[in-house]
């Protein structure tokens, strides 16, 4: 009978184990699945954030077949007259990119007349947010007869090819080599639209003279403090 007994004991003991162990193995489960859900949301908030945070320009490398007069895809010119070029392998430019195939070409003229590109952002950049992006410039020895240093200006609006906010504007670009400068702004009301302009290095000075452009980076946020 005490044999019995204890045999029952025994059994009783390695029932409740076994079912504490299935209902430790239920909670993990249950405890991992809940895991992953708070995990999937979490990333999925931080991919939403970063999406926010980040506007990629359209065609930023400025890629096309290289010829005169052409603006490349997901551009349009913002000047009477302006007529930018796709390099290289026209107008005696022959530089390589620093990016991908080709670059873009914008000139000033003798009579006081420039050339620009812009484009509308995929989303609108918000007032009072500070943004950061880079762009690669140099400047070409060789661009037929237009080869006398002038300056990048940067511009915002609200509408095609509105100048409403001086959002950068470069020293002289004398160099022949591409170096990358790193603009940094804060929007003064939404902005829609953003335009590159090539500009003479001195005001009421004109001269027949280029800048080359390549290697847009995203727009992004400015980190916050």
């Amino acid at each position: 009978m005490v044999k019995l007994v204890f045999m029952f004991g025994i059994i009783y003991t390695f029932v409740n184990i076994i079912d504490f162990l299935i209902r430790f193995y239920i909670f993990l489960l249950n405890f991992m699945r809940i895991f992953a859900l708070i995990l999937f949301l979490f990333s999925a908030l931080v991919i939403l954030n970063a999406q926010e945070r980040t506007l990629y320009f359209t065609n930023g490398s400025f890629e096309g077949e290289a010829q005169d007069a052409v603006t490349p895809v997901g551009w349009h010119p913002c000047e009477l007259g302006s007529t930018p070029d796709i390099l290289p392998g026209v107008w005696g430019v022959y530089q390589e990119p620093s990016d991908g195939d080709s670059y873009v070409g914008l000139i000033t003229r003798g009579d006081g007349s420039f050339e620009s590109i812009g484009q509308r952002l995929s989303q609108s950049l918000k007032a009072h947010e500070c943004y950061k992006f880079s762009i690669d410039l140099a400047r070409s020895p060789t661009y037929a007869d237009y080869n006398q240093p002038i300056r990048l200006m940067v511009w915002g609006g609200k509408s095609r090819c509105d100048k409403k906010q001086l959002l950068f504007s470069s020293g002289p670009i004398r160099h022949a080599f591409w170096k990358t400068y790193q603009i940094k702004f804060t929007a003064k009301f939404p902005i829609n639209y953003i335009i590159f302009e090539a500009y003479f290095e001195e005001e009421g000075k004109v001269v027949r003279g280029n800048i080359l452009l390549d290697n847009l980076s995203p727009l992004v946020m400015c980190p916050r403090a």
